[in-house]
């Protein structure tokens, strides 16, 4: 749906079409998200409906997460892995009403794998994107704007109609997100846009999710991608949880503590013509040692990109990002760095900045 005011994305912005790219002023957008409160259309993301008495017990098999504990009005993340642990599907999941919700980037392929996973389970997974589509409101000034339309800033997740409120720990604070009828989307929009939430675009939300160092699958992933590189582990993996596939080496790289690979945010060149796009190398020396996911630019941090690279780089290498006709220099985020990664703790944090 195209709401007023919107820039469609350029044509080689294919991910997120059919969303606005923004709304005139992106980096004002994203300044917003951080001062007052934003309103993100997000309905270009898949919907799966489980209904079902089963339905927990049997994602509890199926999955990463432990959907046996997840109690009604609850909201997690999960995640669909192979027999090698490799990151297959990527979940954001509310069990609301009596049916579990899963919103995915695209819910063809894990609509199929669940149902050749039903046997004789009483639950009926149907792909539901076209009922149903996702908004999310972003901000320190949420809870007002939830107020003003009668809606409930809940602990979890709570039941909004047939759909959905879910409380996210990200882009920002109290962040939510909203599951309504597709039918009813616009009329939404308007309410929310009414209440004085400034519409916001997908260049200021995936500037804010590069921030959250928050990764998306088949942009920040690729096929061979563990959960533990992509910070993953800690929203969507239970790991005292019974046997599913890939738990082996969930287990193992969670005990010896290095994944062969981590996500962290690059600092790059803005000045130059051309920009790295996903996919892209990362090159040290003149070798190959990662390669680049989402790249964004933000309102303060300027032109960054979130990129697996190597456990072996170290944190303070001069980096190239791009391919040769659009290489530019890279530095690491020092804070990016997930916090467990051996001798690299505060003090050695500073000792970087300095």
């Amino acid at each position: 749906m195209t709401f007023p005011g919107a820039v469609p994305p350029p044509p080689d912005e294919t991910i997120d079409a059919g969303v606005a790219w923004h709304y005139g002023d992106p980096f004002a957008e994203q300044r917003s998200a951080v001062r007052s409160v934003v309103v993100v259309d997000r309905s270009n993301r898949g919907v799966i409906a489980i209904p079902g008495e089963d339905r927990l017990k049997w994602l509890h098999q199926l999955t990463s997460q432990h959907f046996e504990q997840l109690g009604e009005d609850e909201a997690t993340e999960a995640l669909v892995l192979d027999a090698q642990g490799r990151l297959e599907h990527h979940m954001v999941v509310a069990n609301v009403g009596g049916t579990v919700f899963l919103d995915v980037e695209e819910a063809d392929d894990l609509l199929a794998y669940l149902r050749k996973m039903v046997f004789w389970s009483k639950v009926e997974p149907r792909d539901a994107t076209s009922e149903f589509a996702l908004l999310t409101i972003t901000g320190p000034d949420t809870p007002a704007l939830l107020e003003k339309l009668d809606v409930p800033l809940p602990a979890s997740a709570a039941a909004l109609g047939e759909g959905f409120v879910r409380r996210v720990s990200w882009p920002g604070q109290n962040s939510v997100d909203l599951l309504v009828p597709r039918a009813e989307l616009g009329d939404w929009w308007q309410r929310i846009t009414d209440a004085g939430a400034r519409p916001a675009g997908s260049f200021a939300f995936e500037a804010l999710r590069v921030e959250s160092l928050r990764a998306r699958q088949g942009v920040d992933t690729d096929e061979r991608t563990i959960p533990h590189e992509v910070g993953l582990v800690d929203p969507a993996v239970h790991l005292t949880k019974g046997c599913y596939r890939g738990q082996e080496t969930v287990a193992k790289v969670h005990n010896v503590g290095r994944p062969p690979r981590r996500m962290l945010l690059l600092h790059l060149d803005g000045s130059a013509d051309a920009q790295p796009v996903t996919g892209d190398p990362v090159v040290l020396d003149g070798r190959v040692v990662g390669r680049v996911g989402t790249v964004a630019q933000h309102h303060e941090l300027g032109t960054v990109a979130l990129a697996l690279v190597k456990r072996s780089v170290p944190i303070e290498a001069e980096l190239v990002a791009g391919a040769p006709e659009r290489e530019v220099q890279a530095r690491i985020d020092p804070d990016s760095v997930p916090p467990d990664t051996p001798g690299l703790g505060r003090e050695a944090v500073r000792n970087l900045r300095g």
